[in-house]
Formats: C-alpha cells, structure tokens, sequence
C-alpha cells in the first residue's frame, strides 16, 4: 500500500521502518521487531529518504539520531500510519476483527480467568484466531512474535504502550484454614517471620523481601521459607494445600477466598498494589482489535472485583 506525495511515491512498510528505528534507537532493532533483515530495514530507510529528497536520521558507527528534516518528517510519518490503520478498520468494522491475536499471559491468572474471557471475546470475533503463550517469564515484546503481553506492574520499558486492565488489584497475604489452624495468624508484618513463607522467582532472583504499608509507613519484610517456584500457580496451589502463606494478587484468589479456601490475614490496604496491564511494543502495534480486547477483559476484571467484593 502506498500514499502519493507530490508525484513521489511513499511505500507504508518504508514508514514503519524509519517511525520503529526511531523509538528503538537503532535500525538493528526495528529490523528484529517487524522480521526484517538489518539489510532490507537499512533499504527501506535509505528508500523513503530517496522519495523525500532529504536525509532523514544521521547515522554513525555507534549512534543513530533524527536529522532536522526527519524531526519535522516523524509526526507526519506516525499521522499516515494511523490513518491507514483507521481505514482498514473501519472496513472490517461491520464483520468484527479478522487475522491473528499472539498473547502471553501469567500461569495462574492466564489459565483460570484470562483464558475463558479471551475466548469469550474471540467468539464475539470468530475471524480472530488465537494464539496463547502461557509463562510467568517476562517476554521481550520487541524480540518475541507477539502482538502484547497482559502483566502485573508497570513495565519499566517507556517504549511499551500500556493499557490498565485492573488498576486497582493488590496483593493479598492468604494461607489456607488447615495452616492457620496448625501454625496460628500472624497479627502483623514481621510475624511473617515466624511462618513458612512461599516464594517466587522471578529473573532468577527469590522475592523474599515482601513490601507492606503498616502503621503509616512502608515496610521490607525478610521472609523464608522452604519451598520456592518460577511458576505463581505453583506457589498458589502450595497455598490451597496448607504448606504455607503466600503473596498473591487479589484477582489470582479472589475465587478461593470468597469459597474460605483461602484466607485474607493481613487488610487490603496494608498490602502492595499490583495492578494489571495489557502492554505491547509501541502504538504501531497497538490494533484495533487489541484495544477492544483492552476493553473487554477490563469489563470482566471489574465485573469479578465487584462481584466479588459485594459478596
């Protein structure tokens, strides 16, 4: 697809090759993200500088920057970008979305609530189709053939464009009825160190250092315990089984605590948030169908908080 511009003709891929090496830094970059060769992403620039008749990013050995022209060029650029994306769907609009969705999502949420509602929306689509990574891994969106990522926290990343699914979601200190009847309540933070605490690891690292807010201040809390795992589903059924106390988000549990096979030890407001965001690499990849889906799940999340808050 291509968009005349005073008799010269601009190709989009050559558009989206120079809008990724500019919010990457690199064309090496922009090359991995959209599959390219460094080669052909290299052509592209070089091409839509061509057609212009002006150079648009100053390139080194070791550096990469937006020439004057090329700062003018860029909003331009994302601007054409955007209305074709507009066009194509408000095309497909009256048939739902069409092509497909790739997702990675966390263990346990992934398999027990994101999982059914995703499916949900994929009916509503059924020219969707989907494919579902689940992994408590953090996966590279600029590296991986992912179209975004649904994750706790705000990703540090300020090239991911972020959008909050459950804003509002904390972690909750939870063990089972049969612990609390063998080992007791702990009445604050640091009695957490009296009890058999239940990790996870993340990036290879054991977060053993939990984070509170007790008696107006924040609290590092040490705690061990003799059970470790890389997987939060692990960790939560190693809860449900009595073996010990976890720190969970809310939304992983809420269903196990409204049935007492869990249970809430510490308030909500002493716990850290951890709220829930759907994240993908730039706006370029931000589609029409993922907004909508954006949208959709979090329906469900307040839907399921309320719930299960009114209960």
């Amino acid at each position: 697809m291509t968009f005349f511009i005073r008799a010269k003709m601009i190709r989009l891929e050559d558009l989206r090759v120079f809008i990724h090496t500019v919010d990457q830094g690199s064309l090496s970059a922009a090359a991995r993200l959209l599959q390219l060769t460094p080669a052909v992403a290299s052509s592209a620039v070089a091409r839509l500088e061509r057609e212009l008749g002006v150079r648009l990013l100053i390139r080194s050995t070791r550096h990469l920057r937006l020439s004057e022209e090329g700062e003018r060029y860029l909003p331009h650029a994302r601007a054409m970008l955007e209305t074709e994306r507009q066009g194509r769907h408000a095309l497909g609009a009256g048939d739902g979305f069409s092509g497909q969705l790739r997702l990675t999502l966390p263990s346990g949420l992934g398999r027990r609530l994101l999982r059914p509602w995703i499916d949900e929306f994929q009916q509503a689509h059924p020219k969707l189709s989907l494919q579902l990574h689940i992994s408590d891994r953090s996966m590279n969106l600029f590296d991986q053939p992912l179209d975004a990522a649904i994750r706790y926290g705000v990703p540090p990343d300020s090239g991911l464009v972020v959008l909050p699914l459950a804003a509002g979601n904390r972690r909750v200190i939870c063990a089972s009825p049969d612990y609390i009847a063998r080992h007791g309540t702990p009445r604050e933070p640091a009695s957490l160190r009296e009890h058999n605490c239940l990790c996870f690891v993340w990036h290879e690292q054991i977060h053993d250092d939990w984070h509170f807010d007790y008696q107006g201040r924040g609290r590092r809390i040490a705690v061990s315990g003799d059970r470790t795992s890389n997987d939060g589903e692990v960790v939560h059924r190693w809860a449900l089984d009595g073996i010990g106390i976890a720190y969970k988000s809310h939304l992983d549990v809420i269903d196990d605590l409204r049935a007492n096979r869990l249970v809430q030890l510490f308030p909500a407001e002493w716990c850290e948030p951890a709220p829930l965001h759907l994240v993908c690499a730039g706006r370029d990849a931000l589609s029409p169908a993922l907004r909508a889906l954006a949208k959709h799940l979090r329906a469900q999340c307040d839907r399921h908080l309320n719930e299960n808050a009114a209960r």
